[in-house]
């Protein structure tokens, strides 16, 4: 081999490739190829296959969240009116357009925190806070007899609250209070649609109390039982919730297809899953929310209680409703 030359190696091996070609496809080599390639083929097919399925197929366990899709009326013409809220967390005032039908639309909503049921809210405070909420409304059109003051059921408990009517008082102002029935009841007429007056209830966790509503009949009835702040008081979180549940227990079973709830707590957790700016929200089931806030925590817990009792799957958060809208409705 070393004397052959290079052409010569090239000539013998390719005569040994050419050799051994011929011997693979007699003893049936072709046919070999042509099985592993159709394999190939069937394995690629398989798997992409494969990946559409996975993309498109859901776990077996997966939930998913019910909607709600209702369309509140909006008033035809209307007038202009506004509410201050003094709650037990603080000023919140709502300015609505609402008709002869009752037909109500949100125009401006203003929230405020001020220490109210923790008595450190000053004389000043109070009234630069309502002075403010007050020229508000006016700037936005409201007449001067068409803004009212209403003192939640929550706040009335706080020995502040006396200050509060002092000082609009002073204002000329006249100041309406509600017991917690009565809360619940406005609460009611507000939130809940009148095509669900028989399958729901109505839920408004406050800061000083939660109200629970619904129709029985012609009337309307409504329960109290412990805020978002009881932790304040030191009262545990099984107290509350087997007082809550004690309360949610009375709801008709056929009322329980769905909650509208309204609330400082029922706010912050709307706000966690709101899409867009949707007026009404689904909240998330209560273990599906981690909280840091004390107040929140509580909330939560109170949420928690009515949804085991009542089993209802669909508690429906209402970006615009106050029970002090009803209170307008009310007049």
């Amino acid at each position: 081999m070393k004397r052959l030359t290079v052409t010569g190696r090239l000539i013998i091996t390719g005569l040994v490739i050419a050799g051994l070609y011929f011997g693979f496809k007699q003893f049936g080599g072709q046919k070999i190829l042509q099985d592993l390639q159709a394999k190939t083929q069937t394995s690629a097919t398989t798997n992409e296959v494969s990946a559409v399925s996975n993309e498109n197929e859901q776990p077996a366990n997966a939930e998913e969240k019910p909607t709600f899709d209702y369309q509140a009326p909006v008033p035809v013409g209307g007038k202009l009116k506004g509410v201050v809220e003094l709650g037990a967390s603080g000023f919140n005032s709502f300015i609505v357009k609402i008709d002869d039908q009752k037909r109500w639309k949100l125009e401006k909503a203003e929230f405020g925190n001020s220490l109210v049921t923790e008595n450190m809210a000053t004389e000043d405070d109070i009234r630069k806070g309502l002075k403010n909420y007050i020229a508000g409304m006016l700037n936005f059109g409201v007449g001067p007899k068409d803004i009212h003051f209403v003192v939640s059921s929550g706040a009335v408990k706080a020995d502040v609250t006396q200050k509060i009517i002092a000082v609009l008082k002073s204002l000329n102002y006249f100041v309406n209070t509600v017991t917690p029935q009565q809360e619940g009841t406005l609460g009611l007429k507000t939130v809940q649609p009148s095509d669900y007056a028989n399958t729901s209830f109505v839920v408004d966790i406050g800061s000083g109390n939660t109200k629970i509503s619904w129709h029985e009949g012609s009337a309307i009835r409504s329960l109290e039982s412990y805020g978002a702040k009881y932790f304040q008081a030191g009262t545990s979180d099984e107290v509350v919730a087997k007082d809550i549940a004690a309360k949610a227990s009375q709801i008709p079973s056929e009322k329980r297809q769905t909650a509208f709830i309204i609330g400082g707590v029922p706010y912050e957790l709307a706000k966690k899953v709101r899409k867009g700016k949707e007026r009404y929200t689904v909240l998330d089931k209560a273990s599906a929310y981690q909280l840091d806030d004390a107040k929140a925590k509580a909330g939560l817990n109170i949420y928690q209680s009515l949804a085991e009792t009542t089993g209802c799957q669909q508690f429906v958060f209402d970006w615009d409703a106050n029970f002090t809208i009803g209170f307008l409705l009310s007049l």
